[in-house]
């Protein structure tokens, strides 16, 4: 009998939250996994308690050079991908009253610059692989502004065009491309939010949804479902009405009104 040789994943961001998460439930399931992040020591470990499945490939992902490095590093020690998922990435925010366009600057590096990086190393050993699919994690962000993510949700938005686009692209090739839009999950990046986000997740069970979900390769996965169904008719609202609900998101004292 023949058996079926095990699917090969190259997962970003594999250090901690949802990443560290997806890599356990990828592994569990007998797949081989290449880790890619910044910090080496939790890919090790990782590394010593899956013997024989885990490809440890850490690195600076805004350097292009280095993500380079690292598909050659892939291509060597397997030939192919099947699945790539570009979870890497950072939030910072925004203050107005004193604005920092470095701050705009390394998160768009972070998350989209980075992720195009990736997708080129990508794409040559997902041709190669068997049912090829790319999938990006992009933010429920991008369905709404909010207050002080200027930097986080342009970055985002543009990761999620970059994907939508390129599903059409490779469509031909019969690459698949899924989008995944969380929304309020518990990792070190959602600590920091300035406001409380309802329907939270813990990183384990939204690694688990998603890990069920792109086996059916969706175009887009959103978590959590129910805060989804809430954002998406706030972004069809008038812009009048989105600006007054960021408002109050902001938590600051009425407005000032123009005198007449």
């Amino acid at each position: 009998m023949r058996l079926t040789p095990p699917r090969r994943y190259w997962l970003t961001g594999a250090s901690n939250g949802i990443g560290a998460a997806l890599a356990e439930e990828i592994l569990k399931s007998g797949g081989h996994l290449a880790v890619s992040a910044r910090s080496l020591a939790p890919l090790k470990v990782l590394s010593l308690r899956y013997p024989g499945q885990v490809l440890v490939v850490a690195g600076d992902l805004t350097n292009s050079q280095t993500v380079r490095e690292i598909g050659e590093q892939i291509a060597r020690d397997w030939g192919s991908l099947d699945t790539v998922i570009l979870n890497a990435g950072t939030c910072e925010y925004v203050d107005s009253k004193r604005l920092d366009t470095s701050i705009i600057e390394h998160v768009v590096r972070t998350n989209l610059l980075a992720s195009s990086y990736c997708i080129e190393a990508a794409l040559p050993l997902l041709r190669s692989g068997t049912a090829p699919h790319l999938v990006g994690l992009a933010s429920s962000v991008t369905y709404l502004p909010l207050p002080r993510a200027e930097a986080y949700g342009g970055a985002k938005a543009g990761m999620r065009y970059l994907f939508e686009s390129l599903r059409i692209d490779l469509a031909p090739e019969g690459i698949e491309v899924t989008v995944v839009n969380p929304g309020g999950v518990e990792t070190v990046l959602s600590a920091k939010n300035d406001c409380p986000t309802p329907l939270t997740w813990p990183a384990g069970k939204a690694a688990q949804h998603v890990f069920h979900e792109i086996r059916n390769r969706p175009l887009e996965i959103a978590l959590p479902g129910m805060l989804m169904a809430a954002l998406w008719p706030l972004s069809k609202m008038p812009e009048r009405t989105k600006l007054a609900i960021g408002k109050r998101m902001v938590r600051s004292g009425p407005p000032i009104m123009d005198q007449l």
